[in-house]
């Protein structure tokens, strides 16, 4: 079975679906990472501004870097040059560029061939969450699932994920932030964030961890009820 997750930055994509994996025992393929990894290969070599913005001239060598994954101790392992990538994925520096480089159609056909392949290998199911998934990766999954959430609240998630103390100030900015990342994610030419046909749309604007975590639960159990 393949669950396909996709939605909104701040939504719950990531930590839902590695619940929803967990509780069935399938492997939670994180495309977020991937990005990341050749994230972590620009700056190392220099290619990446301070901003995370990578030229267009190094695209090319950018996406013929040794990136790839594979499955350790049941989790999802990304590893660059021959080895795994940790704590390195989630540097600044990196999530700066990770979002620049994910628009570049050489990058994403190399995501998306990485988490085909991983899913085909893989003897268990998986469930995969990032913004094209239902749509443009597993366009036949099994359950696709679309999450949304208002941006005020995406944007306390997001300040109280940085550690950061949430202020009226502080949920103003960084909604603006959101609100710009989805018009980019929803405007861009190559695999633009929507919902895929027949996607179960959950709001969790109001929803418990624990509510929208069991809502997807249901249906991947009414699938299995009905194969």
């Amino acid at each position: 079975m393949i669950i396909a997750i996709d939605g909104t930055a701040g939504s719950g994509k990531s930590t839902t679906a590695q619940e929803v994996a967990r509780r069935l025992g399938f492997l939670h393929l994180d495309s977020g990472a991937l990005y990341r990894a050749f994230a972590v290969a620009a700056c190392r070599h220099g290619w990446a501004s301070p901003a995370g913005v990578v030229p267009a001239e190094r695209v090319s060598e950018l996406a013929s870097q040794s990136v790839t994954a594979e499955v350790h101790a049941g989790a999802l392992a990304v590893v660059l040059d021959g080895r795994r990538l940790t704590d390195e994925l989630r540097s600044p520096s990196v999530s700066a560029c990770a979002s620049k480089v994910s628009v570049f159609p050489e990058i994403r056909t190399r995501v998306d061939e990485i988490l085909r392949r991983l899913a085909t290998e893989y003897s268990g199911g998986v469930v995969c969450e990032g913004r094209d998934m239902a749509t443009v990766v597993f366009p036949h999954a099994d359950v696709k699932v679309f999450m949304q959430a208002s941006s005020s609240v995406r944007a306390e998630r997001r300040l109280l994920q940085r550690g950061e103390k949430v202020t009226e100030e502080g949920v103003q900015a960084e909604t603006r932030r959101l609100v710009t990342r989805d018009a980019a994610d929803s405007g861009r030419e190559v695999s633009p964030l929507r919902k895929a046909d027949a996607s179960i749309v959950i709001d969790t604007t109001e929803l418990s961890f624990e509510e929208q975590v069991q809502q997807i639960l249901d249906a991947a159990a009414g699938r299995l009820d009905t194969a």
